[in-house]
């Protein structure tokens, strides 16, 4: 009788959960967005979590043009997650507008927007079901030399072979049985797969050795060719890159351009980049040197 008043309350809580409603919804007569090119443009946007809230984005203007790279830089709580949560509207903006290939976010369907964009963070979220359904995910009509074809480019397949089951192995929930890294290279896979026109990056791989790493890398940076990326940038070699760098403290852009420009004319910038991103590249090359 005591597990059963405990049970009916817990399910009393997870149909709250269930019935709760999405603050972000389709408006009336939302269209589909068409094959977009990724032309993407913030227009004065500001963003609070709540509405009494202290705006975490402050009058956000930038523009990212089709398959340019756009690295995030700034310290724990400078806007960056704020920024890619816009995209895929997993929040929509207090002021502004966000509009990709001139289309207002707000004013095409969810689906047709989150279709087109392909997102790779560092916590990778992966499902009970086999590896083969995790990397299908969002594409289920796939066939299977697709998948492979997605997890060769991914840096997946030999890992993934190395199992007696292969494509056919079952993932634990929330991907318990990976790694780190193979998980990682599984929503790399997945993302690849997709095909996406935007991409959202999470480019921090500090959980895992640098041999994991540098397969990583080698995969994203096929996964980034040609596309419009969004990356939270957290090594060199992504902001050296990047054809447009933000620098966010606060809210705010308070800085922009390229490195070497950054580099020369922004101090804030030099200071980020010489105390976030050196000193962790300074450390890698000593591990190595260890090895």
């Amino acid at each position: 009788i005591t597990q059963m008043g405990q049970a009916s309350v817990s399910a009393g809580r997870i149909f709250e959960i269930l019935d709760a409603q999405n603050d972000v919804t389709d408006k009336p007569g939302a269209v589909t967005l068409p094959p977009v090119q990724g032309r993407v443009q913030f227009n004065d946007v500001s963003f609070r979590y709540f509405s009494s809230g202290e705006p975490v984005l402050r009058h956000l203007s930038f523009e990212a043009e089709p398959g340019q790279t756009i690295a995030l830089l700034g310290a724990t709580g400078s806007g960056k997650t704020s920024i890619i949560n816009l995209l895929p509207r997993f929040y929509d903006a207090t002021e502004g507008s966000i509009q990709i290939d001139g289309y207002d976010v707000r004013d095409v369907t969810l689906d047709s927007l989150r279709s087109q964009i392909g997102i790779v963070l560092q916590e990778t979220t992966l499902f009970s079901g086999t590896i083969r359904d995790n990397i299908a995910f969002g594409n289920s009509n796939a066939s299977m030399a697709q998948i492979t074809q997605a997890a060769q480019a991914a840096v997946a397949h030999d890992f993934i072979m190395s199992f007696p089951q292969g494509y056919d192995t079952p993932v634990g929930e929330r991907g318990s049985t990976l790694s780190g890294g193979q998980k990682q290279r599984i929503a790399i896979a997945r993302a690849l797969l997709l095909n996406p026109r935007l991409l959202i990056l999470d480019d921090s791989t500090s959980s895992v050795d640098l041999t994991t790493e540098a397969q990583i890398q080698q995969a994203l940076d096929r996964l980034m060719k040609g596309r419009t990326s969004f990356v939270i940038a957290q090594r060199i070699s992504t902001v050296v890159n990047a054809d447009q760098i933000l620098v966010l403290d606060k809210g705010e852009v308070v800085a922009r351009g390229r490195h070497a420009d950054l580099l020369e004319n922004s101090p804030i910038y030099a200071e980020i980049y010489n105390s976030q991103l050196v000193d962790d590249a300074v450390e890698a090359e000593s591990v190595v040197g260890q090895g």
